[in-house]
């Protein structure tokens, strides 16, 4: 994933982002039109589309180094550091995560409200944390740990009713055949300026195939790492249709998501959108363009870091995360909120006490979120709007006057009420659509929320 420290890095291709999604929208619109998901597919489409929250987890041989003190390293620290192979690699021998407790982790989860755990089989670095039969480069294999991380938090899953992705790294800056280097990994690492590109790609899809076949049905993978190349020739190299069609044939429910900042490939299921609400760009590289074919998801940081960091503290507040999520879900896109466990197997004190506190909104707030699509009226600057059947239900994230209007026309309410508290809301029909009449001590909660039931 992205972050402060690789901004110089990510500025090279903003630049490209404008060029290259209209390439994209030239190139890809139809052939995207080509990929016919299949029954299963679609219904996997349905439930994530219903799940709408989920956790994301960056957690590797990194982990032990914390970021290096520096806000922004974390998963990235091999680049940002310039360490070369042989001595990273120390940090596989050393990882010993013995306080992980995978059915710990899945009730802390659960506890926010999340419906899905997205988690790190392979990052940028190339270490597998699951035991992976085509490499030694892997927890199994590399140190005393010896455990299948991977297996323990897919039983923990199963036993708590949430679903399982995988994020999967295709930039790999550790494997001899990722060659040509793409915009990472260069000469610092060690590895000779030879490979064999197709047979990298052979043995990514292989380690995808382990996956797909070693831990029982999955929710879909989490792609990363395309933008290494998508400078040059090998952008249209990686062989997409090959390896997604690997996936769907193998699982045809799982659900292919590529963070590549551009318009989707065709056999991807899901458009993801980094540390962006869809439609914006403040981080810089993601694209504006938005599929009106397939479930979106945001993906989002607690503070300001992906992997574990010893120093950044700016962890955003249950509020800002919770308004954050809302904002997706007017917008029709999945939240996916990130945190980075510490290295012996604990997740950090502060998000723990974070879930709790989603949690507990969930429980009065939760019928606006779940199984909702984004409303009729598209974000405005109070707030957005979800629906679900023939309830519509008005977010209140940013509002000081009692009287609100919600431009809606040509409609017949039946009755308008506070999720909080079930509180009849009076209103109006104006020329402007229904003119609510918000308690002004309702606006002081992170999300005023009032249902409107339609005729």
């Amino acid at each position: 994933m992205t972050s402060p420290l690789r901004i110089k890095f990510k500025s090279n291709l903003k630049n490209l982002v404008i060029l290259s999604s209209i390439m994209a929208l030239t190139s890809m619109a139809t052939a995207q039109e080509a990929y016919v998901p299949s029954k299963e597919n679609l219904e996997a489409r349905e439930w994530f589309q219903d799940a709408k929250f989920g956790i994301f987890i960056h957690w590797g041989v990194y982990s032990q180094m914390a970021g290096g003190g520096n806000p922004g390293g974390e998963e990235w620290i091999m680049e940002t550091e310039q360490i070369p192979i042989d001595k990273y690699e120390r940090l596989g021998t050393t990882f010993n995560p013995v306080k992980f407790d995978a059915d710990e982790w899945v009730k802390s989860f659960k506890s926010s409200g999340a419906k899905y755990i997205t988690i790190t089989s392979k990052h940028h670095d190339g270490f597998a944390m699951y035991d992976s039969d085509v490499s030694d480069y892997d927890i199994a294999e590399e140190n005393s740990f010896g455990r299948d991380i991977m297996k323990e938090l897919k039983a923990a899953c199963d036993k708590h009713d949430i679903k399982l992705f995988f994020y999967y790294s295709q930039l790999d800056w550790h494997h001899p055949d990722y060659y040509p280097r793409g915009v990472t990994g260069q000469v610092y690492t060690g590895r000779a300026m030879s490979g064999d590109w197709d047979k990298y790609i052979d043995y990514q899809n292989a380690q995808l195939k382990e996956l797909l076949t070693n831990y029982g049905d999955i929710g879909g993978f989490w792609f990363d790492g395309w933008w290494d190349h998508r400078n040059d020739d090998y952008r249209e190299r990686w062989r997409l249709e090959e390896t997604y069609k690997l996936i769907h044939d193998l699982q045809p429910h799982a659900l292919v998501i590529n963070n590549h900042h551009v318009t989707p490939y065709p056999g991807e299921d899901v458009q993801p959108f980094e540390q962006d609400l869809p439609g914006e760009n403040h981080a810089g590289f993601n694209t504006t363009y938005i599929s009106d074919q397939m479930p979106l998801e945001m993906a989002q940081t607690m503070n300001g870091s992906w992997g574990f960091s010893l120093t950044d503290d700016a962890f955003k507040s249950t509020k800002e995360l919770i308004q954050t999520l809302v904002g997706a879900a007017g917008r029709n896109s999945n939240y996916l909120m990130n945190t980075g466990p510490m290295s012996d197997g604990r997740i950090q004190p502060e998000n723990v006490q974070t879930y709790k506190e989603m949690g507990e909104w969930f429980k009065t707030y939760g019928e606006s979120v779940y199984e909702t699509r984004g409303g009729p009226i598209g974000p405005r600057p109070w707030g957005v709007t979800t629906r679900k059947d023939n309830a519509l239900y008005v977010h209140v994230l940013d509002w000081k006057d009692s009287e609100l209007t919600v431009p809606l026309q040509d409609v017949e309410v039946a009755s308008a009420t506070l999720v909080r508290n079930g509180k009849n809301v009076s209103y109006k029909i104006t020329e402007g659509g229904i003119a609510l009449n918000i308690p002004l001590e309702e606006l002081d909660e992170w999300d005023a929320v009032i249902k409107i039931m339609i005729k």
